[in-house]
């Protein structure tokens, strides 16, 4: 887990905690790196990367080489969410880090007819996370 541009106060070690047994629970064996930083990052990534000139709050980059990939997160972005879902800017994090996990695996919400929201939604409740990416831009 890197750190870039992050916000003081973030707690860190709960991240690294929840990323580590994310990683051995949903994609034993397969590393994923997860870079946290802000909206500029992310803006930059989408727009180099998908030609999209604007922020968001996770991106997933599969890889090749035997782990899963690479994600980015936006904590500005995350602390927005957070505040607007009343829970904390780590579990915004949290719920971003299953949602760009399950992407580097190979799931897509856009075309799998519901496959990746019941996915993630049965690691949620087994994670202890409140509503995901997905149910709440369908609620």
């Amino acid at each position: 887990m890197l750190f870039e541009r992050a916000p003081r106060g973030l707690d860190r070690k709960r991240l690294r905690a929840f990323l580590t047994s994310l990683t051995r629970r949903v994609s034993p064996g397969r590393p994923v790196t997860c870079l946290i930083t802000n909206d500029a990052a992310l803006r930059k990534f989408n727009n180099d990367f998908l030609g999209n000139d604007y922020a968001t709050d996770v991106l997933s980059f599969p890889a090749a080489d035997g782990s899963l990939g690479e994600m980015a997160i936006s904590a500005q972005r995350a602390a927005e969410q957070a505040g607007g879902f009343g829970h904390s800017v780590e579990t915004e994090i949290e719920i971003l880090m299953l949602h760009g996990l399950l992407h580097l695996q190979g799931h897509d919400h856009e075309s799998d007819r519901g496959a990746m929201k019941r996915l993630e939604k049965k690691w949620r409740l087994e994670l202890g996370l409140p509503a995901g990416l997905i149910e709440r831009a369908r609620a």
